[in-house]
């Protein structure tokens, strides 16, 4: 994928664009790459010059404008007319060995303050309230996750605990996949993969599935295995780059993400989780003296 315009090119284009590339087929990518290497023209063509001088057809045209989350064509020129006016420029510095720490410390904030913008604006409002309205009816909630998503899993599973759902975790691949297998119709598993390829987490929701139980997946990749086995899909937008190949930013904006849900719920169930919630406060108040 061509990076050197992604300045030139409407921000949550692009972040569609990063979502979406690996995934695309090969007439799409014709298209995509156009866009890439030519941003500054898109504005000014009909979809048959597009078309033309992409070397693809005008219905894959229009299947990739969708996919990158405009209604068609006529949108996607009507938001690249408007790039020099309204499009900021974000950056995600990789860090180098010989970065002074002042310089480090902001870079790892600024990207991780991005990943949460974006991922606040590519989150669709209706796949989250419907999650929400899904867990506090949950007779059984399945976290899942491996590796850091893990910890996100775990950081989730303890906070639906302390107000009364019935919730589960394990660090033990084996537990959560025993765990989904006996789920029933009415419960659900929430499922945390950056990437939507973690094997384990996707065969969790299999067996949710023949358990009958609904799968709410936590991805960065809308059209990734784990997102074609869940039911609703909470899509995180971070794309921050490091030497090393991780970022924390892609865990914070989970976090945020459960949290928010976690409120939902709270807040839904009313005095009945909140009476919950204090008894549990009470129960710890001791540890935290």
């Amino acid at each position: 994928m061509n990076e050197q315009n992604f300045t030139r090119i409407p921000h949550n284009c692009v972040l569609n664009l990063q979502a979406v590339y690996g995934t695309l087929k090969s007439a799409e990518r014709k298209a995509a790459d156009f866009i890439l290497d030519f941003p500054d023209d898109v504005a000014g063509l009909t979809i048959v010059d597009f078309a033309g001088r992409a070397g693809c057809s005008e219905a894959t045209i229009v299947r990739l404008t969708r996919r990158l989350g405009y209604e068609g064509y006529p949108e996607l020129k009507v938001d690249f007319s408007a790039i020099g006016k309204n499009n900021a420029v974000y950056e995600y510095d990789d860090v180098f060995p010989g970065d002074s720490p002042g310089i480090l410390i902001r870079k790892v904030f600024e990207a991780s303050i991005r990943a949460l913008k974006d991922s606040l604006e590519m989150l669709d409002e209706e796949a989250y309230k419907k999650t929400a309205d899904v867990l506090c009816s949950a007779g059984r909630i399945l976290f899942a996750g491996i590796g850091d998503a893990a910890l996100v899993a775990q950081e989730a599973q303890q906070r639906f605990m302390r107000i009364g759902v019935s919730s589960y975790f394990s660090l033990d691949t084996d537990l959560q996949l025993i765990h989904a297998s006996q789920l029933e119709e009415g419960d659900v598993v929430v499922a945390i993969s950056h990437s939507g390829h973690s094997k384990p987490v996707i065969d969790v929701c299999k067996l949710a599935h023949d358990s009958g139980a609904a799968v709410v997946g936590i991805t960065n990749f809308p059209v990734s295995p784990l997102a074609k086995k869940s039911d609703i899909v909470l899509q995180t937008a971070v794309f921050a780059k490091s030497m090393t190949g991780e970022v924390i930013s892609k865990r914070i904006t989970a976090l945020c993400v459960v949290e928010s849900l976690y409120l939902s719920v709270l807040f839904s169930r009313g005095a009945g989780a909140l009476a919950v919630l204090g008894k549990s406060n009470e129960a710890v108040k001791g540890n935290k003296a």
